[in-house]
C-alpha cells in the first residue's frame, strides 16, 4: 500500500483560492493573457500584468474595476534581459516577488520556412522561448533568495508536440518551451518551485475569429473532435490547478487542453 503521507496536511490540499499569493502574467493586455488576469482575480490573487504596451496594461483597471485595487502594471520586454532584471527590481520593491507566474507573452508568423529571415525567426523564437527562460529563471533567484517556493506555468501549445505548415520557427520555440519546462522542474523541485506547461488547442481570440469564420477556418475546425475552438474560459480550470496548492505534487507535467485535436488522425 502506498503512504498517504501527512492527512493533516493533506486536508489542506484542496483549494484553488489563491488568497495572499501575487501572480505576473505576461503577454496581459489581450487574448489569453486578459482572461489569465481575470481568472486569477477572481480567486483572490494579486495580479501584476505586464507587457511592452503600458496603455493597454492600464486599461485592465476599467475593464476589471471591481478588482482595480489588485492589479498592478509593470512594463517588460520578456526578450530583453535588462527589461526583466529592472521589472523584477520593480516588483520586489513596491509591491511582491511573484509567487505564481503565468509566461504567456508570444508571437507568431505564417510564413514559409524558406521566405523567413533571421530577424523574422529570432522575433518569435526569442519571444516564446527565451522570455520563458529569462522571466523564470529572474523569478526563481528571487524566490530562491527569499526562501518561498513558487509555480511557474508556460504557455505553450499543441504545435509544441505536431506541426503546421508555414510556422516552423512558433513550433520549435513551443516544442523547445516544453523541454525547458521538464529542464527547469528537475532543477528546482528541491526550492518548491513547481515549473508546469499549460498547451492549449486553437482557443477564439479577437486576432483569429474572423479566419476561423471562413471556409479554411470551417474546415479547421472540423478537424477538432469536440467540432468547436476554445474559449478562454475553456482554459480557467487547468490554469488555476496549476497555480494552486492542489497541484503541489505536480512539476514538469504539461496540461493539454485541446478538445482532441491532437488525438485526430493525421
Amino acid at each position: 500500500m502506498i503512504n498517504s503521507g501527512n492527512t493533516a496536511q493533506d486536508s489542506k490540499k484542496h483549494s484553488l483560492r489563491l488568497d495572499g499569493k501575487t501572480a505576473l502574467v505576461t503577454g496581459a493586455a489581450g487574448g489569453l493573457g486578459h482572461s489569465f488576469t481575470r481568472c486569477l482575480l477572481e480567486v483572490g490573487a494579486t495580479v501584476i500584468v505586464s507587457g511592452r504596451r503600458r496603455e493597454a496594461l492600464e486599461s485592465l483597471k476599467t475593464a476589471l474595476p471591481e478588482y482595480a485595487e489588485r492589479i498592478h502594471v509593470v512594463a517588460m520586454d520578456v526578450t530583453d534581459a535588462m527589461s526583466v532584471t529592472e521589472a523584477f527590481e520593480t516588483m520586489a520593491q513596491d509591491i511582491a516577488v511573484p509567487n505564481v507566474v503565468v509566461s504567456n507573452a508570444g508571437v507568431a508568423t505564417s510564413m514559409k520556412a524558406l521566405d523567413l529571415s533571421v530577424a523574422d525567426w529570432d522575433r518569435v523564437v526569442d519571444t516564446n522561448l527565451k522570455g520563458c527562460w529569462l522571466l523564470c529563471t529572474e523569478a526563481a533567484r528571487r524566490l530562491c533568495a527569499i526562501g518561498q517556493g513558487g509555480s511557474m506555468i508556460m504557455i505553450s501549445s499543441i504545435l509544441g508536440h505536431r506541426v503546421a505548415g508555414n510556422v516552423a520557427p512558433y513550433a520549435a520555440a513551443k516544442a523547445g518551451v516544453e523541454q525547458l519546462t521538464r529542464a527547469l522542474a528537475l532543477e528546482w523541485a528541491r526550492f518548491g518551485i513547481r515549473v508546469n506547461t499549460l498547451a492549449p488547442g486553437y482557443v477564439e481570440t479577437d486576432l483569429n475569429r474572423d479566419f476561423f469564420a471562413s471556409e479554411p477556418g470551417q474546415k479547421m475546425i472540423h478537424r477538432i473532435p469536440q467540432r468547436r475552438l476554445g474559449q478562454p474560459a475553456d482554459l480557467s480550470g487547468p490554469l488555476l490547478l496549476l497555480a494552486s496548492e492542489l497541484s503541489d505534487y505536480m512539476t514538469g507535467s504539461t496540461l493539454v487542453v485541446d478538445g482532441g485535436h491532437l488525438q485526430s488522425s493525421l
